[in-house]
């Protein structure tokens, strides 16, 4: 078999069926710490509040969010599962072996910057530990960071490149650990603010229920097009993981466990954390007087060190787990992608927590300013026309059918040489949808027609994530030829 230097190293080769260790306790716990995470909390919570819709029909939104998740990562993990290949390895077979370096990077650098945000998130439950012992909230202000946020984050920042360098083995039972960690911890925060509230907690919640002024981006909105929005937003919040999902499945026995583990991995979850998310919310209202949008925050209002420092400690190891699953591991093969002679996957992560680093230390004072919606809708409108162009191009156009020698040959002759080692065709259809997927959230890059159309339709560019993902299948799959 004639194998590239270009294309190929170990860290992008087959993974051998010996090394297929992950069960469907594995995925469920890739899903726990990505609902869990402090960021998954926030968004969740400023969901059931901003929308204005009957809490029920938010629960409904985000039930419904978890199955079509769960449909779309069976789809990307099936051929990782099959070959034992990576996302910017599957990418070579619709965008070319060259060709996938640009998908390949445009999630690399999504990754970048959910890396640099979640560093920030799991910093500040670290930084409430300190303050919690020392009594010392922290002094200065340096890009609207203390020097105890500092100090947390440059220590999160360390301890993530420590993990990651041990091996993906120890990253697997680092997430069995966190995953049941945070929902004792989550369970153990909504009794205590339930405790404090008492039943004045049930009339908040009820009060949430009951629906009220929509806000963040929903103003203007039916009660249809909020719904379909928190739906949207929520597979936006996910859109990362979904595309590079073959990073993990790669290393699942079989399909069967993958599909059991995204079943109660994403859906379980997102059912149990909804409710948490849902009752501490009322809780914090009731307590507090005002919604208090991080758990940090609610943990240090509390005021009680034992739970202080078991919150912080859980809250830190969710949120660096989904930091190793979502940010940390994809960019790292997609930097090996770029150049495999020279980037492995260490060195790959290590690009990846200096560049994520510099972000993360800009969250506060730069990166926040343009809204939690925009933010998490304008990443997923960048990569959900290459999923939806991936999944028509192995399913529908190659019938299933993928030759993994082909996938690392740079010959002429190969499958997926296409012109010059690029398919010019999925290209295209990348940059017509993506552009207009983009425009769904930011309407005035867009033309006269679609910008008003956008404009008017509302909802912050919530639509983007399915707007983009269907434009790039529907684009692709109109100028490919069947093979």
């Amino acid at each position: 078999m004639s194998r590239s230097s270009k294309l190929y190293n170990k860290d992008l080769a087959p993974t051998p069926s010996k090394q297929k260790k992950w069960g469907w306790f594995e995925i469920f716990n890739v899903w726990a710490n990505d609902v869990q995470s402090l960021f998954g909390y926030t968004l969740a919570a400023s969901l059931f509040l901003a929308s204005g819709l009957n809490g029920w029909a938010v629960f409904i939104a985000l039930i419904a969010a978890g199955f079509f998740i769960m449909w779309l990562v069976n789809l990307s993990g099936k051929p990782s599962v099959k070959h034992g290949i990576p996302y910017p390895v599957f990418a070579r077979v619709s965008m070319g072996v060259f060709g996938a370096n640009f998908p390949a990077m445009a999630r690399g650098i999504v990754a970048m910057f959910w890396y640099g945000a979640q560093t920030y998130a799991a910093s500040t439950a670290v930084a409430l530990l300190i303050s919690a012992i020392t009594g010392n909230t922290g002094t200065g202000n340096f890009l609207g960071m203390t020097n105890i946020m500092w100090i947390s984050f440059i220590f999160v920042s360390g301890f993530q490149i420590w993990l990651f360098w041990q091996g993906v083995d120890l990253i697997r039972r680092f997430l069995n650990f966190a995953g049941p960690a945070v929902y004792v911890v989550m369970i153990l925060l909504m009794l205590s603010i339930w405790f404090e509230a008492g039943g004045s907690l049930l009339s908040e919640v009820g009060n949430i229920f009951s629906g009220g002024a929509r806000s963040g981006g929903f103003e203007g909105l039916g009660s249809f097009a909020a719904f379909l929005a928190v739906f949207s937003i929520m597979v936006g919040y996910f859109a990362a993981v979904v595309i590079n999902f073959g990073d993990f499945a790669r290393f699942v026995k079989n399909e069967n466990e993958m599909k059991k583990g995204n079943l109660w991995g994403l859906v379980g979850n997102i059912i149990f954390f909804s409710f948490i998310t849902l009752m501490i919310t009322g809780g914090t209202i009731a307590v507090f007087g005002e919604y208090v949008a991080q758990p940090t925050d609610m943990v240090a209002k509390v005021d009680n060190m034992l739970l202080t420092v078991v919150a912080a400690f859980a809250f830190f190891a969710a949120t660096v787990g989904i930091n190793m699953v979502a940010n940390f591991i994809p960019p790292a093969y997609d930097l090996a992608n770029l150049m495999p002679s020279k980037i492995n996957f260490r060195i790959g992560g290590l690009i990846t927590a200096i560049c994520g680093f510099v972000i993360g230390g800009l969250w506060v004072s730069m990166i926040t300013q343009m809204g939690i919606f925009p933010f998490v809708n304008t990443l997923g409108a960048i990569l959900a026309p290459v999923f939806g162009i991936m999944i028509v191009d192995y399913y529908v156009i190659k019938n299933e059918k993928l030759s993994v020698n082909d996938l690392f040959s740079d010959k002429p002759k190969g499958k997926y040489y296409y012109n010059g080692g690029f398919n010019q065709k999925g290209m295209l259809a990348w940059v017509i949808s993506g552009y207009i997927a983009v425009g769904t959230v930011w309407p005035n890059i867009l033309p006269g027609g679609l910008s008003d159309f956008f404009a008017n339709l509302g909802g912050g560019g919530g639509y983007a994530w399915i707007i983009g993902a269907a434009l790039g299948a529907v684009i692709h799959l109109a100028i490919s030829n069947r093979k």
